[in-house]
């Protein structure tokens, strides 16, 4: 097994006044080195609280979390924060970016917090914006590039750090279909070229995409499935008929 994510009886109460909500109730779950997989479920089925405790943004209850060997769910928020910027790059569908920093600048954030000198912090930045197709709008600010360009250096953060996962939470939520669907390819060849990609989406043509869907609904794992419409188009022994 090479599972780099792995998850046991993880559960998440939440209390809120005198209720007490129950986001995710028994979740066990593997995710192997190089999976692309896409979380979905309806508002309310526990898939963002899913994310931020695989994401180290929140611990679990209860339940143990396995991540590349370490066992986050007994980390504390320093510890966590250290394995997130080391571990994970996230991808938001607000984009996240910082106003005031270029392009540059925004992608070569999280190598401050690493300790990365300046020189080699820019180097870095400017080679991921390059594999996104961004290495001509380097200087620009987000309010000078449009909702796409936005995302692909949202991307390009996510890389810098050669993180073990890529989390895309609604990636293409505020984008247009054309545009949706470039970003889309580029999450494609970021798994094409060794990353393991969890997408979190709550629209069936975008967990299309993914090679595993596994829907959430109360808290609970639904469903844990391989997408065989990806799946039969990488089976070597398939036949495309003209």
């Amino acid at each position: 097994m090479n599972a780099i994510i792995s998850v046991q009886n993880l559960q998440k109460i939440y209390i809120m006044g005198t209720t007490q909500v129950n986001a995710l109730q028994d979740i066990s779950l593997d995710i192997q080195k190089n999976e692309y997989v896409a979380l979905m479920g309806p508002s309310g089925s526990g898939k963002s609280t899913l994310m931020n405790l695989l994401g180290c943004l929140d611990t679990p209850t209860s339940g143990e979390y396995w991540l590349n060997g370490n066992q986050v769910s007994k980390m504390i928020d320093s510890e966590l924060a250290e394995i997130r910027n080391k571990e994970i790059g996230f991808v938001f569908q607000t984009f996240n970016l910082l106003p005031r920093l270029s392009a540059l600048e925004n992608v070569a954030l999280p190598l401050v917090y690493g300790g990365v000198s300046k020189k080699a912090r820019l180097d870095k930045a400017m080679e991921v914006l390059d594999e996104v197709g961004l290495g001509d709008r380097v200087d620009h600010r987000p309010n000078e590039l449009s909702g796409g360009q936005r995302q692909r250096v949202a991307i390009a953060r996510a890389l810098v750090n050669n993180p073990s996962i890529i989390l895309a939470d609604e990636p293409t939520g505020n984008l247009d279909t054309k545009t949706s669907m470039e970003i889309m390819e580029i999450l494609e060849k970021i798994h094409d070229a060794g990353n393991t990609v969890i997408l979190v989406t709550h629209e069936p043509d975008i967990s299309e995409h993914a090679h595993r869907i596994i829907r959430l609904r109360d808290g609970l794992i639904e469903t844990d499935e391989k997408n065989e419409n990806i799946v039969s188009a990488l089976d070597p022994n398939h036949r495309y008929h003209n």
